[in-house]
């Protein structure tokens, strides 16, 4: 799953932004690692708590070894307590706004089964000095490229030459206009214990190509 590896490293894959059922279930039976589920409003891939709910049951159906991710953005824990109490909720919470080392330990002692991920937004250097303050409050780190707009979807990449000779002792994942066409570049450089990939392989917002999605599977499994 999305952890670091002491052997041979194999790349975690997590596709994002789902918004129906019916994709849900095509992509967990690509055999991935995990399907993200929006819940920040503003967002054009936004699913209502119910439809949340819903799809994670379908993936639970395919394989209970894939993480369910509900990804949000500076939300009240009120708002999680009502997905998070649910029968089936996510595996994950990522983290996708500005919340603080100290909000991280609050949601990590409120929700102690539940993995957390926090995404940083990267367009120089500086935004990487403050990671590292994070390591004891979340699971995994998720780098995806800045926008002013928006905080993530964008289909914008990483400059990836910021993470070269970088390490992390948390897992990270390398989110940002993920697509087959770039791994190749992205191998030949980095090797993250993840790849996220959204809006890079989709028709219209939420809505993917599975023939792209399928790709992308095929060229990182062939690179692990």
């Amino acid at each position: 799953m999305f952890r670091k590896s002491t052997s041979k490293k194999s790349t975690a894959i997590k596709i994002c932004g789902i918004t129906n059922t019916s994709q849900a279930r095509s992509i967990a039976q690509l055999g991935i690692n995990a399907i993200g589920v929006i819940g920040v409003k503003n967002s054009p891939r936004f699913v209502p708590e119910q439809e949340c709910i819903q799809i994670f049951n379908e993936i639970e159906k395919i394989s209970s070894n894939i993480e369910k991710v509900f990804v949000i953005a500076n939300e009240k824990l009120q708002r999680i307590k009502y997905i998070v109490n649910r029968s089936n909720p996510p595996s994950v919470l990522q983290l996708h706004g500005d919340e603080s080392v100290d909000y991280c330990l609050e949601l990590k002692n409120e929700f102690p089964t539940i993995k957390l991920w926090k995404a940083f937004r990267l367009r120089s250097t500086n935004d990487l000095k403050n990671i590292s303050q994070y390591d004891k409050s979340i699971d995994a780190i998720l780098l995806d490229a800045w926008d002013a707009k928006s905080l993530g979807g964008t289909g914008n990449r990483v400059p990836i030459e910021l993470l070269i000779n970088k390490n992390f002792k948390t897992p990270w994942i390398l989110a940002g206009g993920i697509s087959a066409e770039v791994i190749p570049e992205i191998f030949s450089k980095l090797r993250p214990d993840g790849i996220d990939a959204s809006s890079r392989l989709e028709i219209s917002p939420g809505i993917k190509d599975l023939e792209k999605v399928e790709s992308l599977v095929r060229v990182i499994r062939e690179r692990n």
